[in-house]
């Protein structure tokens, strides 16, 4: 067993690629076959649109006619599984029916980390949930957009698919990362692991913060550091997708196949972007 932390360098070299794609206000390619639209008001109907999507892609898009109703909301995640309920104490203003959490963009940049979903700031690219065990991780991400605030292309959802990401990285990087965790959790919980024959990230860009690890196959500590800076590296290579939200997207993520972030945004002083979300296991 090894133990050591991983701080970004001052100058890492994946730092312009990660700003191009979060911070530069690209416009972002859309994700895989595009949107299906449907007028279809009941979430039976919207889940069968939905659930081949997913088995192909790992995501998958519908523009209804208007956003579902709250019950119809909570009823098309039932579908998919269990929602988990919003338990953190710095977004209850944001909760409805203790499950459903409206991201509602409305405030400048804040360094506050629970705050930064309903603000300016990019979200760098993450597994939702990368800091619990596999089991306790949601399994798909719902969002649903009632306004897309006056820059659709603006705030961005971006979705990059696991396996490109397994493809980039050498053979040893793959073997150092199966055998490494975030130092609190316990062994078996790595940030590469394997399931259904598909490669499965558990991991977040702190940015410039401290991840503490724990390799349980005594690889050296410099070997880690560098399997995790190439983990970065392919993480933000050319490739990524973007969802440009507009009145009643929906847009399913199977968190065990994406990685997902969100490009920057603009507070308006207007009607913000609004987007409801459901986490599902």
């Amino acid at each position: 067993m090894s133990k050591g932390s991983y701080e970004e360098k001052a100058a890492p070299g994946y730092a312009r690629s990660r700003h191009e794609l979060l911070d530069a206000g690209r416009v972002l390619p859309p994700p895989f076959d595009g949107v299906a639209k449907t007028s279809a008001p009941r979430a039976a109907d919207v889940f069968a649109l939905v659930e081949p999507m997913l088995r192909e892609h790992g995501a998958g898009v519908v523009l209804l006619d208007e956003p579902f109703a709250d019950e119809e909301f909570v009823a098309f995640g039932a579908r998919l599984g269990t929602a988990t309920e919003e338990t953190d104490p710095a977004v209850q203003p944001f909760v409805t029916g203790g499950v459903i959490l409206n991201l509602l963009g409305k405030n400048r940049r804040t360094d506050d980390v629970s705050l930064q979903p309903f603000a300016e700031n990019s979200l760098s690219l993450h597994t939702e949930g990368s800091g619990r065990v596999a089991v306790d991780q949601p399994r798909y991400i719902v969002l649903m957009c009632c306004h897309p605030g006056p820059r659709p292309t603006a705030a961005q959802t971006a979705l990059v698919p696991m396996e490109e990401i397994f493809g980039r990285l050498s053979a040893g990087d793959r073997e150092v990362l199966s055998r490494t965790r975030y130092a609190h959790l316990p062994p078996g919980e790595t940030i590469l692991r394997e399931h259904d024959g598909r490669p499965v990230f558990s991991f977040r860009d702190f940015l410039g913060g401290r991840l503490d690890w724990v390799n349980d196959g005594g690889d050296p500590p410099e070997a880690v550091d560098v399997a995790l800076e190439n983990l970065h590296a392919a993480m933000y290579a050319p490739g990524a997708r973007g969802v440009h939200w507009q009145r009643g997207l929906l847009v399913v993520i199977d968190n065990r196949r994406h990685f997902h972030g969100r490009t920057a945004g603009t507070a308006p002083a207007g009607e913000p972007r609004h987007l409801k979300r459901l986490r599902i296991r």
